[in-house]
């Protein structure tokens, strides 16, 4: 007798899941329902879905907005936390996917690009310790995103978006490829704080 096949949900693709959400019949649809969607994948696939909209053209102060739930789910990846956990007032909160659906469609094509050249290896960069190094570089990069600096958002939120499609597609290379973001991302920030500081600095002494 053939054994049963595996669960759907672990054959599931990102952008098959996204294009999903896309359809219009989905008019609203509960954060819990969103959640169960991304089943065992559901943390790479939050770092992906509130970091990737930040690359996009976006109205002042969302990215602030989308590094909330960031800073929410990121310190349960870096703890070892297997499934992401939420309040349940925020699990049970309805929202409008029409709202959402312009975001997931412009990120579909990038998305499938990454799908298709991306598969697993260099998995040693994962597991109980590799994913809560993700977590805790990803915690520091979620508080970053929410600082209000102009332009400071793209650079954090490249590197939590590869962190996690490396979680989803178990991609080392990927993976390789967010902390190489991230160090550059903390480089430009220091820069940034240096030449900030500097000028306060002359402000002040010529007063």
């Amino acid at each position: 007798m053939d054994p049963s096949p595996a669960p759907t949900e672990h054959r599931l693709r990102l952008s098959d899941i996204l294009r999903d959400l896309c359809d219009e019949s989905h008019a609203q649809e509960t954060l819990g329902q969103v959640l169960s969607r991304f089943g065992r994948r559901a943390f790479g696939a939050l770092l992906f879905v509130f970091a990737g909209p930040n690359l996009l053209p976006l109205p002042p102060g969302s990215s602030t907005l989308l590094g909330l739930p960031l800073a929410l789910f990121t310190p349960q990846l870096a703890a070892g936390v297997k499934t992401p956990w939420l309040p349940a007032t925020l699990r049970q909160q309805r929202f409008d996917m029409g709202r959402l659906r312009g975001v997931f469609k412009a990120l579909l094509p990038w998305v499938e690009r990454i799908e298709h050249v991306s598969r697993a290896r260099l998995t040693f960069l994962f597991g109980p310790v590799g994913d809560r190094l993700i977590g805790l570089v990803c915690t520091l990069l979620a508080v970053i995103l929410m600082l209000p600096i102009p332009g400071g958002n793209l650079l954090p939120a490249a590197a939590i978006s590869l962190f996690g499609m490396a979680l989803i597609q178990r991609d080392g290379v990927l993976a390789l490829a967010g902390y190489a973001v991230a160090v550059f991302s903390l480089g430009v920030l220091g820069v940034a704080i240096g030449v900030i500081h500097r000028l306060l600095m002359q402000i002040i002494s010529g007063v």
